[in-house]
């Protein structure tokens, strides 16, 4: 047979028959496939194994690193300023005790480690496949040769015929041939947390969505009941989670914002910094009248292409996202990859997901309709405590004894359990009838209790087929209260005459009222009119819009225990108790959220595999969504093009019943118009959209590993709120890091002037080696950048639209600034050096005649000191402002104020960088005109404030 034959991808395995199956992959289901038949498909279809591409080894992450236009000039630096010492070591023109080379080894050890600093940062192996991998079974039982056989799942090919058993982890994607009461859980792929009800006769619409298949299996998925023969269809690649290990993998890193504006700072910088070297060479050559001071000309030009890089600038960044980090953690949100600290508060829009991050992912019985009335019901999660309301208003049970018998059904017909585990209400089951025993709970109606009141003796358990379950219990006597009485507990008195066993069923309120004959009222029991089954059905249908689930209660008093197998029989003339209805509660604290978010200009999105009236009740509670907003599902989204999604993407706010394509195609559309995307997820099928969007989010708790993988962040308490107050950390630390760019650069740009300035002034000599301009760009820039890295965020971070992640990082006169500063800068320090030289040079002088450049070095220092107090408000004086807000400030510019100190008056410091003793009268000068740039950057917010501007 021709692979040509075969239907064309998975997506219409489910609906085939099983004999056309069977037959389009020449298999058989007694007998399997025979050898030859295995060995040719294995050799066409190749192994079941997810096939990894090739990434970047990790020495070819390493040499990127040293791709950096900053690093390749401080590279080109270090071999200049090597040559040039070569030449005086040679020539025997080194100053005494001079070391040579000590500037090449300088800048090569900062060139060194800023290439580590980035390796580490990037060479984080993606593991999201390996994750994939292991929820691959290894051995899997299949029939061979008319054979049952245990093999490698890797040698399975399609026309293997599977057997699954409960426990089984399934090894390929398959058409079920046959099965019994086969339940399979599929919330790693699909998101749905309930097991699935399988059916292999079932034949299905091509276009039936994933978590609708239910006559296939996937890969990956585990069995958690029952029993099944598959008919394998697609393997390895072409399984279901082999395409979201293609998508995966497809998925192509983008830099980040703070990545790329780095790229754009270093840029600017090396290309002005060599035009200026340039012109000051040029300069040079034409006022010398030709090449005779070139040496002097060259080791002007490296101490200007030193101090023009920021050093110390990778550094402090990886610091301060290091310690946004720490922050984050604190308030449960797990950053994986550090850029994605900064990347966070650029943020435009929030695609979540509903289940857990939005809602508390606990079923919370919203509404109960019993005697012909609505009652509410209060209370949060699981806690058993609550009051019931009418019109609301608090009403007693005693008024309403319906909602006690209603209670009691809810209890007894209940598998699942509720408990208090370390201080917190928990269930152990099934969602649903959690929500069930709770209601209960709040009634005052103990399923312990009641299990020795009502004995369970049988039951006909739940099916999709019926889509109801029932319980049968025996009616045990209790004591009444008096002494000489014994009989049945009140709250079901009403439901007996003399029978000893109760049958109590729920399920689907149509199928259960129509099997209902007579209706509980109060104490009483009545005939079921027309009138009251319309209204019935007329509320069930009014819940449902709300985004309830809905089930229907009914009670039937026997005589005897029914039989097995008997349902159809003994299901019938049943007594209607009423409908509950529930909902996946939204969280308390997200719609402050979602409002918080608006307020800041970032659009929350819900992105969901639920149904849509449940979507939309959320949705519209939450303030996501407006009444009236449109709504896209999956099977609308399918029939849309990628053109028409785009078009519509800033439209819809609720996407309902998506499939793992979709949630990718959504945050490609977003990232088309220019939004920038957090997108949530925890399954399998959502890492693709996680490593897609521009931050990946995945849930800790609910999280499989391979989402955790894919993501840039984890939230360790799966809930929205945390994404917010993530989102304003990122603006945070964005805004910090413009505050100590704007420091660092305006400085350097200083010292570039005035290291120009020198030779064209006619000053003899370079006024800063390289090793001093280090020493300024680590030390004197670093520390106190540090330090207000971790300045307080100003009170409107969250009241301001996102900036736009694509600005540059000159925007807003960030750019204007470091050039204003810059000059003021040069200019009080070209002024220092000018005085400087001349009183050094000045007849009778005792100190050494270089100690110009002493002052000159010592004044750039102490003047930074001076603009790193001033830069901590942009708009508030120094003086208005609490000195120990941001302590770590003031004990930085303390503590780089004594260092450079030391490098003047301790002599071995003294000797290694170069410099001279200054006496007090040559220090305060100094100080004195580094408190020029202080007062200068003060009176500029005073000028800013009475022309009414804000400054950047």
């Amino acid at each position: 047979m021709s692979a040509n034959s075969l239907p064309e991808g998975a997506a219409v395995w489910h609906s085939l028959e099983v004999d056309k199956a069977l037959d389009l992959l020449d298999s058989n289901a007694d007998s399997g496939l025979t050898s030859q038949d295995i060995q040719q498909k294995l050799q066409k279809y190749g192994p079941n194994e997810l096939e990894e591409t090739a990434g970047r080894s990790a020495w070819e992450i390493l040499l990127d690193q040293f791709k950096n236009i900053m690093l390749l000039m401080l590279i080109g630096v270090a071999l200049i300023s090597g040559f040039l010492d070569l030449m005086r070591l040679q020539s025997g023109n080194l100053k005494p005790g001079e070391v040579p080379f000590k500037d090449t080894i300088a800048i090569l050890a900062i060139v060194i480690l800023n290439g580590i600093l980035g390796y580490v940062q990037e060479s984080r192996a993606e593991k999201a496949l390996a994750a994939l991998k292991k929820m691959t079974s290894p051995l899997v039982r299949v029939i061979r040769d008319a054979r049952l056989v245990e093999i490698a799942a890797k040698e399975l090919v399609p026309g293997d015929v599977m057997q699954l058993e409960a426990g089984m982890q399934i090894a390929a994607d398959g058409r079920l041939i046959e099965e019994s009461s086969l339940q399979v859980r599929e919330s790693a792929l699909t998101g749905e947390a309930e097991a699935v009800n399988k059916q292999a006769s079932l034949k299905l619409p091509e276009e039936t969505s994933l978590g609708d298949r239910l006559n296939v299996v996937f890969q990956g998925t585990e069995v958690v009941q029952g029993r099944a023969k598959v008919l394998v269809t697609n393997t390895g690649m072409t399984t279901e989670l082999g395409k979201i290990a293609t998508m995966l993998q497809a998925v192509e890193s983008e830099p980040t914002p703070l990545q790329q504006r780095m790229t754009q700072l270093g840029n600017v910088l090396v290309t002005g910094s060599l035009i200026l070297v340039a012109i000051v060479v040029a300069g040079g050559v034409i006022k010398d009248g030709g090449f005779k001071n070139i040496q002097e000309l060259l080791e002007v030009s490296l101490s200007m292409a030193v101090a023009v890089v920021p050093e110390g600038l990778p550094a402090v960044i990886t610091v301060t996202l290091a310690l946004g980090t720490q922050r984050m953690v604190r308030q449960n949100a797990l950053i994986r990859k550090l850029p994605a600290v900064e990347t966070l508060g650029s943020v435009t829009t929030i695609c979540s997901d509903k289940t857990g991050t939005l809602t508390q992912n606990k079923m919370v019985v919203q509404s109960v309709f019993t005697n012909n009335r609505t009652f509410g019901v209060t209370g949060e999660g699981y806690t058993p405590t609550g009051d019931f309301q009418l019109n609301g208003q608090k009403i007693s049970l005693e008024e309403s004894p319906e909602i006690s018998a209603l209670s009691v059904a809810c209890a007894v017909c209940n598998d699942s359990v509720l408990q208090k585990e370390k201080g917190e209400w928990a269930i152990l089951g099934d969602p649903t009838e959690g929500a069930l025993l709770t209601l209960a709970g709040k009634a005052g109606i103990e399923k312990d209790q009641w299990n020795s009141k009502l004995t369970r003796v049988a039951e006909f358990p739940f099916s999709s087929e019926r889509k109801r379950m029932s319980v049968i219990s025996q009616v045990q006597e209790v004591a009444t209260g008096e002494a000489s009485l014994r009989g049945v507990d009140p709250a079901i008195t009403s439901f007996l005459q003399s029978e000893p066993y109760l049958m109590f069923t729920k399920g689907s309120p149509e199928l259960t009222l129509a099997r209902s004959t007579q209706i509980h009222l109060g104490n009483d029991t009545a005939p079921l009119t027309e009138e009251q089954r319309q209204k019935i059905l007329a509320e069930n249908d009014q819940m449902a819009s709300k985004g309830l689930r809905v089930l229907g209660f009914a009670y039937k008093p026997l005589t005897q225990i029914p039989p097995e197998g008997s349902d159809e029989i003994f299901e019938q003339e049943l007594v209607w108790l009423g409908l509950v209805g529930m909902l996946d509660a939204p969280r308390p604290e997200v719609r402050a959220a979602v409002q918080e978010c608006r307020n800041a200009g970032i659009r929350p999105v819900m992105i969901t595999g639920d149904h849509q009236l449940t979507a939309r009740a959320i949705a519209t509670d939450l303030g996501i969504a407006q009444e009236g907003d449109r709504l896209l599902t999956g099977q609308e989204l399918q029939r849309m093009s990628d053109q028409e999604l785009e078009q519509n993407v800033d439209l819809v706010s609720i996407y309902a019943r998506v499939s793992p394509e979709h949630k990718l195609r959504i945050v490609q559309a977003l990232q088309r118009r220019g939004r920038f995307v957090a997108m949530t997820g925890d399954g399998v099928n959502d890492a693709p959209a996680l490593k897609q969007a521009d931050i990946g989010i995945a849930m800790g708790i609910t999280g499989t590993d391979v989402s955790k993988e894919a993501s840039d962040m984890v939230l360790l308490d799966d809930n929205f709120a945390t994404i917010v107050s993530a989102t304003k950390e990122g603006r945070v630390v964005y805004t910090n890091i413009r505050r100590f760019i704007k420091y660092i650069l305006g400085s350097n740009i200083g010292e570039v002037l005035t290291i120009a300035s020198a030779p064209l002034i006619g000053l003899g000599g370079v006024p800063l080696t390289p090793l001093q301009i280090l020493w300024m760009n680590l030390v004197t820039d670093g520390l106190p950048a540090l330090a207000l890295a971790v300045e307080p965020p100003e009170p409107d971070v969250m009241q301001r639209p996102p900036f736009s992640p694509r600005e540059s990082i000159f925007a807003r006169g960030l750019g204007s600034y470091m050039i204003r500063i810059g000059i003021i800068f040069a200019i009080i320090t070209i002024a220092l050096m000018w005085w400087a030289y001349q009183h050094t040079h000045a007849a009778g002088y005792q100190g050494d005649r270089d100690a110009w450049k002493t002052m000159v070095f010592t004044t750039l220092c102490i003047a930074q000191m001076g603009h790193a107090i001033a830069i901590r408000s942009n708009n508030r004086l120094t003086i208005e402002m609490n000195p120990f807000s941001n302590i770590f400030v003031l004990a930085a510019v303390v503590v780089t104020t004594i260092l450079q100190l030391m490098l003047v008056y301790v002599p071995p410091l003294r000797e290694f960088f170069g410099t001279h003793y200054l006496n007090m009268q040559e220090l305060g000068v100094c100080i004195g005109f580094s408190a020029l740039m202080f007062v200068w950057i003060e009176l500029e917010k005073v000028f800013l404030r009475i022309m009414g501007k804000k400054a950047v």
